[in-house]
């Protein structure tokens, strides 16, 4: 078993088993943590009440946090012709159609965002195994896949955020550094939580976010009280 450092440890002694806080104490106790040499990324773990099985209650999507998240994100485009000069104008770190997939499938996978304009995906396609078990095939479901390339691009370079549950109904986001004010990553938290509720899949019994923590780079979790949201937590 992989032993935590001193650092760790000496945080693990400030959050109380099986205490819910409040968003706002739970981030001033993040901020009180023995600090890094880096700004730390805030980090949100929802745990949904879904049956991952079933196709009708995936949950993946995307969100602009109103605060964004502190990063410029590496954005790469699939286009050809006029769309990839606007792809590029928009800001696109690389842009390119059988280039790029070729160079992608051969081992390349340094971005953080792919965008394409539906006539491209039976092209993408072909890359499924190899960015879909990263998270970064194009989806409409998260605006990855969309008609409007240079709005995508310049969302998802200002920090526009995906979400996806994994097989156990348990999805990760980013909301923020570290070094942004409490308010602000407040604000994030909430607006990631309530965009999330509002996109519950309709068949999704019972309590639908069932536990949600926060917790940056180098700490421990607090778990979250959530009065705010419709039977939030059980």
């Amino acid at each position: 078993m992989k032993e935590h450092s001193k650092r760790y440890t000496q945080a693990k002694g400030k959050v109380k088993s099986g205490q819910l806080y409040e968003i706002e104490e739970a981030l001033k106790l993040l901020k009180e943590m023995p600090p890094a040499k880096f700004d730390q990324t805030v980090d949100i773990t929802v745990r949904l009440g879904i049956d991952p099985k079933k196709t009708d209650q995936t949950v993946r999507g995307a969100v602009s946090l109103p605060k964004g998240i502190g990063k410029t994100r590496k954005v790469i485009v699939f286009a050809a012709g006029e769309e990839a000069q606007v792809a590029r104008n928009a800001g696109a770190d690389e842009v390119g159609a059988d280039e790029l997939i070729k160079k992608i499938s051969e081992g390349w996978t340094d971005f953080d965002v792919a965008i394409a304009p539906p006539y491209m995906m039976k092209t993408v396609s072909k890359l499924g195994k190899t960015l879909g078990p990263i998270g970064k095939m194009p989806s409409p479901k998260n605006g990855t896949v969309t008609e409007n390339i240079a709005n995508a691009v310049k969302e998802f370079k200002a920090g526009k955020v995906e979400y996806r549950a994994d097989a156990g109904g348990v999805l990760h986001a980013p909301v923020g550094k570290l070094s942004f004010t409490v308010p602000d990553l407040k604000q994030n938290i909430e607006a990631f939580l309530d965009y999330l509720q509002s996109n519950r899949p309709s068949s999704a019994k019972g309590n639908f976010i069932r536990k949600a923590s926060i917790s940056a780079t180098m700490s421990p979790g607090f778990m979250l009280k959530l009065i705010k949201l419709d039977k939030a937590v059980s």
